[in-house]
């Protein structure tokens, strides 16, 4: 290590603990408007965005706000990644370099999982999900998020009115008559909206059973309508106990896959809800109570933000690898292996 290196990071150490120190000063001094802790996405506006027939009123919330500087965002990288491919082949660099060495590990990952045959097929779905949730839950970390916003009153579950400065007009010059508030901000992450994730979810399952479907034919629905066993059971004439028990079971195990196929959608919607909602709190809770403890917690909403946006992925290309690989296929392998052994 060179002795400029050697300076660079001693003057960042300091850095650091200035702005630390810096964190705590500024939060013993000014009190933060903390906000109400919400799990529906505020309205910002109180006329609505759009009135659509049958659907009524759409209303402008600080998370649909913000899923379109997502979308926007990912859009932007993808432009500029797409711009810095070399066309005659040689190595790119910059964004385009770090972009290609993401996407070569996902379609590594999907190429082990659903297999060669699906990976070209299902790698632009697991890609851009995982993308897009990735961006959304870290673009809550960025200053101003969930952080700045409109000040208004609350009935019974508001904030203490405080001073925002002591000594100053403030907050408390403009609540000072009602007696509580609340912040409303203009930007909060969409991972903590289950529209965003019920959505995300709803996509994410129909999928799998396109892929399904395209894999199986209309055999992929034999899983959830398994009659065959039970139909063959009236046509043959000397049929034991155990073997007229059979048929049932294979129709109750059609119910429970039917099933699971919703409990999918729940459990991804409440999972990514879960950990970012949670996260978004804890931030709240913490950064009014004791300011400099922010800094951990952001590493830590970090981690659980990376972790989640491939959680969400890989559980979709799993589903995916299991309905393409359908439910005749294990039979038939269990048959050939049957018949080798015999």
């Amino acid at each position: 290590m060179t002795t400029r290196e050697k300076k660079s990071i001693h003057i960042t150490r300091w850095l650091v603990l200035s702005l630390l120190i810096a964190v705590g000063i500024a939060g013993a001094l000014v009190k933060p408007a903390r906000p109400a802790v919400s799990l529906a996405g505020e309205h910002i506006t109180k006329a609505p965005l759009v009135v659509l027939p049958f659907l009524g009123e759409i209303p402008l919330t600080n998370t649909l706000v913000t899923t379109i500087i997502v979308d926007l965002v990912v859009i932007g990288l993808a432009l500029a990644a797409g711009r810095g491919i070399r066309a005659d082949g040689s190595p790119s660099k910059g964004i385009a370099a770090f972009f290609e060495t993401i996407f070569e590990a996902i379609y590594n990952l999907v190429e082990k999982t659903v297999g060669k045959k699906w990976a070209k097929q299902v790698f632009p779905l697991i890609g851009t999900i995982i993308i897009l949730v990735l961006t959304a839950n870290l673009l809550k970390l960025f200053p101003g998020m969930e952080s700045i916003g409109l000040i208004e009153h609350s009935e019974g579950h508001g904030n203490e009115v405080i001073e925002i400065i002591p000594g100053l007009a403030g907050l408390t010059a403009v609540e000072a008559e009602h007696g509580g508030y609340h912040l409303i901000p203009f930007f909060r992450s969409p991972s903590t909206d289950l529209n965003f994730t019920a959505s995300l979810a709803l996509i994410a399952v129909i999928m799998v059973q396109v892929f399904g479907i395209r894999a199986n034919g209309p055999g992929y629905f034999a899983k959830f309508l398994n009659f065959g066993r039970f139909f063959k059971m009236w046509v043959k004439r000397d049929v034991n106990a155990f073997d007229a028990i059979n048929p049932f079971i294979d129709i109750f195990v059609g119910i429970l896959e039917f099933i699971s196929e919703f409990a999918k959608i729940i459990s991804f919607s409440f999972r990514l809800l879960g950990s970012m909602f949670g996260g978004a709190v804890l931030v709240i809770v913490l950064g009014t109570l004791l300011p400099v403890s922010q800094f951990g917690l952001y590493f830590l909403e970090l981690f659980f933000g990376v972790i989640q946006a491939l959680v969400f992925g890989v559980l979709t290309m799993v589903f995916i690898a299991v309905a393409t690989k359908g439910h005749g296929e294990h039979a038939e392998e269990h048959s050939e292996a049957q018949a080798a052994h015999a």
